[in-house]
C-alpha cells in the first residue's frame, strides 16, 4: 500500500506562525459505550474489572495532579484532588456495583451511573453541587476510556522538546491545565473561532493556532506530520517534501517580518499626521506579563482577570488574587492597568466550580454573576484595592447593560474599602470605575452610564456577537462574525461620540483592535486608545504610523454608509492599501 496523499484542511486563522510537527490527537469527550447484558457467572469478574479501572484512573490523576502542581502550583492542581474524591466516593461506586448485579457491563452501568449524577448536579438549587460538573464530566471520559480499552490521550505523556501539534475537538479549562508549552508547538481545534477562548489563549501564550476546523479530530491520527499555518488558517496533514520546502520558505520570512517589527516596539504610536494615540496590551496570563511589560505598550487596557481560575475547582482567595495582580501592576512601573473583573461565563464555563449553561452567552455571566455573588465579588475587589497602592489601577466592569448595576458594584467596591479600613489594611479607595461597552443596550444608553463611570472601554468580540446575533465561539457561523458590518462600526462612532462629549476616554480592547485594516477603522471612528495581544503590539504599531487619521476618518465614513460588511471592507482596505503605499 503507498503512502497516503497529503490532505489540506481549512480552518480558522487564530493565533500566527508556521509550524510543522507530529499531530497528538487528544480525544477529551465522552466515547460511546455498546449494550451488552453479561450472565450471572461473569459479574464477579465485572465487578473486579470495574475495581481495576477505579484504581488506574485514581492513578494516573495522582500523577496528573503532581505534574500540574510543579508547573501551574498547588492552588491550581487541587482541582484534580476533587476529581479523585469523586473516584473513591463509595456511595457513587455502589451504584455502579449493584447495575452490575442486574447483568449490566462495569462500562454501561458506569456510564448510566455518571450520566444521571451530572444532570443530578447540573439542576441543584446548590451552587457547590453544580460546580462539580465539570469534574463529573472529566471522571467519566476518564474512566470510560479505562474500562474500554481506548488508548490514554492525556497531552501531559508527550517527551520534553515534542515539538507536537495538539489536535482536539477544544479545550477545556482542566485540559488547558495540563498543556505542557516545552511540549507542545502549536495548536488545532475543531471548535472554535478568532474571538473564542482558545484563540485568545494561543495567541497570549504566544503558539500558532488554527480554530474551527470542523472535523480535524476525525481526520488526523496520532503521530501524522503536519503543516500548521496559524496565519493562513490552514492545516496541511502529510505534506510533500515540496510543501515542507515552501513552508520552511514562510516561516523564514514570518521570522524576518517579526524581527523588522521588533524595530517598531519602542517607537511613538503617532500618526503620520501627527495624532498621538495610546497601545496598551491585553493581558491573559500571569506568566504573559514579562512579554507584555517589553512589547512597547503604554500599560495595560486589559487584564483578563477570569484566566487566573480556569481549571480550578474552587475561586482563588484574596490573597491569592492581590499577588497575580501586584505582579502586573509593578511590571508596568506607574503605566496604566486596567482590570477587569471576573468576566466568568460564556466560552470560558465551567471555571472557577460553576456549570455550563444550555445558552451560556444570554446566561448568568460577568457582572450579573458578581453581583448575584456578593462575597465571591467583594473578595475579588479587596484584592484590586490592595494591589492599587503599587500603581494607577483602573477597574473595568463587563457586560453592563444598565446604570443600576454600575450603581450596585460601586456599592460594593465602597463597602470592601471599608472593610479594609476596618482591618487596618493598606489599599487605594479611589481607583477609577470604568465600564465595557458590549451591547447594543449599552451603547444605546452610554449618554446614562457616562455619568456614572470614569471611562468606556468597547468590548469588540462581544459588541459583534450581540449585534449581529452570531455566537463568537460557533465556527459554523464564523464567516457571519464581521466587524466590520456597518452596523457595528455605527455603533462604535456612537460610543465614541457619547464618551467626547462626556470628556470620557474610549478605548477599544477586543480583537478587533489588532487586524490591520480594523485598526485602521477604528481610528478613523475616533478611537484614540487601543489595547492588543502583546505580539500584536508593533504590528499595529506600523499601521498607526503609516496612516493620516483623515484619511482613516472619510473612509470609515463611506464604510458605515456601505450596504454590506464586503462593500465596508472593500472600501476601507482600498483605502488603507493606498495610505501605507504611499508612507511605507
Amino acid at each position: 500500500m503507498g503512502a497516503r496523499a497529503s490532505l489540506p484542511l481549512n480552518g480558522i486563522p487564530a493565533s500566527p506562525g508556521i509550524v510543522v510537527g507530529a499531530a497528538h490527537l487528544l480525544r477529551w469527550e465522552v466515547p460511546e459505550v455498546p449494550t451488552r447484558v453479561i450472565p450471572d457467572e461473569a459479574i464477579p469478574a465485572e465487578l473486579e474489572r470495574l475495581n481495576a479501572a477505579l484504581r488506574k484512573a485514581v492513578e494516573r490523576l495522582q500523577y496528573v495532579r503532581e505534574r500540574a502542581e510543579r508547573t501551574a502550583g498547588a492552588a491550581e492542581s487541587a482541582i484534580f484532588d476533587v476529581q479523585i474524591s469523586v473516584i473513591q466516593d463509595e456511595e457513587l461506586a455502589g451504584r455502579v456495583r449493584l447495575m452490575i448485579g442486574q447483568g449490566f457491563t462495569a462500562e454501561r452501568a458506569f456510564d448510566t451511573v455518571m450520566v444521571e449524577s451530572r444532570e443530578h448536579f447540573a439542576r441543584s438549587a446548590n451552587a457547590m453541587m453544580r460546580e462539580r460538573v465539570g469534574d463529573l464530566t472529566d471522571v467519566h471520559i476518564r474512566v470510560l476510556s479505562v474500562l474500554l480499552g481506548l488508548p490514554d490521550y492525556d497531552p501531559v505523556d508527550l517527551p520534553k522538546g515534542a515539538n507536537a501539534i495538539l489536535i482536539t475537538h477544544d479545550l477545556t479549562p482542566s485540559l488547558t491545565l495540563q498543556l505542557d508549552r516545552e511540549c507542545i508547538a502549536a495548536i488545532a481545534t475543531d471548535a472554535g473561532t478568532r474571538t473564542s477562548h482558545v484563540a485568545i489563549l494561543a495567541r497570549s501564550l504566544g503558539l500558532p493556532a488554527v480554530v474551527g476546523l470542523l472535523d480535524a479530530t476525525t481526520r488526523i491520527e496520532t503521530g501524522d506530520r503536519v503543516i500548521l499555518d496559524g496565519t493562513a488558517g490552514t492545516l496541511l496533514v502529510r505534506p510533500t517534501t515540496a510543501e515542507l520546502s515552501q513552508a520552511d520558505a514562510r516561516s523564514r520570512a514570518e521570522a524576518l517580518q517579526r524581527a523588522q517589527l521588533a524595530k517598531v516596539a519602542g517607537a511613538e504610536a503617532i500618526t503620520a499626521d501627527g495624532v498621538r494615540l495610546t497601545l496598551r496590551a491585553n493581558v491573559d496570563l500571569p506568566d504573559e506579563v514579562g512579554t507584555a511589560a517589553t512589547s512597547g505598550a503604554d500599560g495595560v487596557g486589559l487584564m483578563r482577570t477570569e484566566f487566573l481560575v480556569v481549571g480550578r475547582a474552587s475561586m482563588p482567595t484574596e490573597d491569592e488574587q492581590y499577588e497575580s495582580y501586584s505582579n502586573v501592576i509593578r511590571a508596568f512601573d506607574g503605566r496604566p492597568v486596567v482590570i477587569r473583573t471576573f468576566d466568568v461565563g460564556g466560552d470560558k464555563l465551567p471555571v472557577g466550580g460553576y456549570p455550563h449553561e444550555p445558552n451560556p452567552f444570554l446566561g448568568w455571566r460577568a457582572i450579573r454573576m458578581c453581583l448575584d455573588e456578593p462575597e465571591l465579588f467583594k473578595t475579588q475587589l479587596r484584592a484590586l484595592l490592595r494591589a492599587a497602592v503599587h500603581g494607577d489601577v483602573r477597574i473595568m466592569l463587563p457586560l453592563v447593560v444598565s446604570v443600576d448595576e454600575v450603581r450596585q458594584a460601586r456599592f460594593l467596591l465602597e463597602e470592601s474599602a471599608r472593610e479594609l479600613a476596618a482591618r487596618g489594611i493598606a489599599h487605594r479607595a479611589d481607583i477609577p470605575l470604568g465600564v465595557m461597552i458590549e451591547t447594543p443596550a449599552a451603547v444605546l444608553t452610554a449618554d446614562a452610564l457616562a455619568a456614572e463611570v470614569a471611562f468606556f472601554s468597547i468590548g469588540t468580540n462581544d459588541l459583534v456577537q450581540y449585534t449581529l446575533a452570531v455566537d463568537r465561539g460557533n465556527a459554523s457561523l464564523a464567516s457571519r462574525f464581521t466587524p466590520l458590518h456597518p452596523a457595528v462600526l455605527r455603533l462604535i462612532r456612537r460610543t465614541v461620540r457619547v464618551g467626547a462629549d462626556h470628556g470620557l476616554d474610549v478605548s477599544v480592547c477586543g480583537e478587533m483592535a489588532s487586524e490591520p485594516i480594523m485598526a485602521f477603522a477604528l481610528i478613523g471612528l475616533g478611537v484614540r486608545t487601543l489595547s492588543v495581544a502583546p505580539l500584536s503590539v508593533p504590528a499595529v504599531k506600523q499601521i498607526i504610523r503609516g496612516i493620516h487619521t483623515s484619511v482613516a476618518a472619510e473612509a470609515v465614513t463611506r464604510a458605515c454608509d456601505a450596504g454590506t460588511p464586503a462593500a465596508a471592507e472593500a472600501v476601507l482596505r482600498a483605502a488603507l492599501e493606498q495610505e501605507l503605499s504611499e508612507n511605507p
